[in-house]
C-alpha cells in the first residue's frame, strides 16, 4: 500500500463518497447514543473548501486548515464548524480561535443535524482580533472563542446554501 503524500494539497471531490459515509456514521451514532462523533471540524473544512473552492492545507498545518489561491497572492484561513441542532440553546460559540499564527481570516460554517452545510461566514483576523481582546468576557479574553451572534455580526456571509 503507497503512503500518501500528505503535504500535498488535497482535492475535495477525491474525498466525497467518504466524507458522505462519515457523515452518515456520525448522524447514526449521534441517533443511537445522544452524543457527537467528533467529526464537525472535518467536515466543516471538508464542505468550506468544496463551496468556496478552497484548497485544505497539509496536516497539522499551524494556523489556517485551508488556502485560497487569489491573482494577488495567497489568503490563508482558519475553519471552524457548528452543528445546529433544532431547539438548542441561544449563545453557542465557536471554538477557540488561535492567534498565535499568521493567517488572513476565519470562516465559520453552520450545518444541520445532518451535516449538511447552510451558510458559511468569513470575519478577518483584524476585526476578530478586536473582537478577542475586547474587555469583559473570560471565554473571549482566555479561551479565544466568540459567540456565534458576536461571528456573525464582525463577519459577512461568503456563501448561503440556496
Amino acid at each position: 500500500m503507497t503512503k500518501p503524500d500528505h503535504s500535498a494539497p488535497i482535492d475535495p471531490d477525491a474525498i466525497k463518497d467518504l466524507m458522505e459515509r462519515a457523515k452518515s456514521l456520525a448522524r447514526e451514532y449521534r441517533r443511537r447514543t445522544g452524543r457527537p462523533l467528533g467529526i464537525t471540524g472535518e467536515v466543516a473544512e471538508y464542505e468550506a473548501c468544496r463551496a468556496l473552492n478552497l484548497q485544505l492545507a497539509p496536516v497539522r498545518q499551524e494556523g489556517y486548515d485551508a488556502v485560497e489561491v487569489r491573482p494577488t497572492g495567497v489568503r490563508r484561513l482558519q475553519i471552524k464548524g457548528r452543528v445546529l441542532l433544532p431547539g438548542a440553546k441561544p449563545g453557542q460559540r465557536v471554538g477557540k480561535i488561535s492567534l498565535k499564527h499568521d493567517w488572513d481570516a476565519t470562516l465559520l460554517v453552520l450545518m444541520t443535524e445532518d451535516f449538511e452545510p447552510t451558510i458559511i461566514y468569513e470575519a478577518d483576523r483584524a476585526a476578530i482580533l478586536a473582537a478577542l481582546t475586547a474587555p469583559g468576557s473570560k471565554a473571549r479574553n482566555e479561551r479565544g472563542q466568540l459567540a456565534l451572534s458576536k461571528f456573525k455580526a464582525i463577519g459577512r456571509v461568503v456563501w448561503p446554501r440556496t
